[in-house]
């Protein structure tokens, strides 16, 4: 069935789905907040996000399968490490640490409205640092996406800019490094990067607010927040690996922006009431900010350089390679191959098999 999708929507679906997942959080840790101090709520979601991921690769490890789990899957190569530990410090330690420290000083309005910085940061340090392409597509979908984040968030009479504001804007640029560093390491196994992600900051993060005098709450409410945090942390991070693999860093950024969209929704699903009076502005926005994206045709002759990595794949026209095993050729699969010098045209995204430079013309 997926394969009958177009390669935009087809490619566009695990950030899509990891937007629902995390923005299904914030109203869901709001049932929670009252509970659990804000630091250390945020470490119990991350460290749940790592132990449910932990639980799910030990199964699928046991799996009986001769292609599916292959030794290369379960490691990070060393040489990737660095990456790998920088975004951890940036987006799962430092990030958190800068929000709340400048949540005490900003107004929640506000504060939502500096959110919607994280994806254009994402996105310029995608396009300037990383030399990531972006088309006439691309830039509007972006600037359409947050165009309806600062509607849906907008509350003029309460918006005030304080010296927090400065930390939130920090903690987005912490993201948004974490967002481009990931995606130096989204070749490996998306689950296994994520539950690392997840147990290093949750670890951190936990220990932090039980040091500084936050205590745990009652098991209940404890383990409601260990299972939100599996879901709307671990599984949507491990979605955004793959789209960070599939799309790129900008791309992942803004499908991922419409995050608040859905949080709205379940938000009125939760506690009925009347919508924000953007919403069906800021949701028209965010719609056309997406089907910018899907639409963009991006082709031109580039050449593969020769590389090798480790994922799952099928034999389409960048995997040609024979195999020592027996595999069902329906099914992808997953061993360490080769690619070879290659040169063609066809349309692509920034995957990775295609972070090759552009020449203006």
């Amino acid at each position: 069935m997926l394969l009958k999708m177009p390669m935009s929507l087809r490619s566009a679906l695990p950030a899509l789905f990891a937007a629902l997942l995390f923005g299904a959080s914030t109203p869901l840790a709001k049932l929670l907040g009252a509970d659990m101090p804000p630091f250390l709520l945020a470490g119990v979601l991350y460290l749940g996000s790592g132990l449910g991921l932990a639980v799910l690769l030990c199964i699928r490890y046991w799996m009986p399968s001769s292609t599916k789990n292959p030794p290369a899957l379960w490691t990070i190569p060393a040489p990737e490490w660095p990456w790998l530990l920088a975004a951890i410090g940036f987006g799962g330690v430092l990030g958190p640490v800068l929000l709340l420290v400048g949540l005490r000083s900003t107004e929640a309005a506000s504060a939502s409205l500096l959110l919607n910085v994280e994806g254009v940061f994402t996105a310029w340090i995608a396009w300037v640092v990383f030399k990531e392409n972006a088309d006439r597509h691309i830039v509007w979908g972006m600037v359409a996406i947050v165009a309806g984040g600062v509607l849906l968030s907008w509350q003029p009479a309460q918006v005030s800019l304080s010296s927090g504001a400065l930390f939130i804007m920090a903690a987005c640029l912490c993201w948004a490094l974490d967002n481009n560093l990931t995606r130096k390491v989204s070749a490996n196994d998306g689950m296994l990067v994520a539950c690392l992600k997840g147990l290093v900051a949750g670890t951190l993060n936990t220990s932090l607010g039980l040091l500084s005098g936050d205590t745990l709450p009652a098991n209940g409410v404890l383990g409601a927040a260990v299972l939100l945090g599996f879901a709307s942390y671990g599984l949507s991070l491990t979605l955004f690996v793959v789209s960070l693999r599939l799309l790129g860093s900008s791309r992942t950024g803004a499908y991922f922006s419409v995050a608040p969209l859905f949080g709205v929704i379940l938000s009125m699903l939760l506690w009925p009431g009347q919508l924000p009076p953007m919403f069906w502005p800021a949701a028209a926005l965010m719609a056309l900010g997406v089907w910018l994206h899907l639409h963009e045709r991006h082709i031109h002759l580039h050449t593969h350089t020769p590389m090798e990595h480790t994922h799952h794949h099928r034999h389409d026209e960048h995997h040609q390679h024979v195999h020592d095993f027996v595999w069902d050729v329906n099914k992808p699969h997953a061993h360490t191959h080769r690619h070879g010098l290659l040169t063609h045209f066809h349309h692509h995204y920034p995957d990775i098999h295609h972070r090759h430079s552009h020449v203006e013309d």
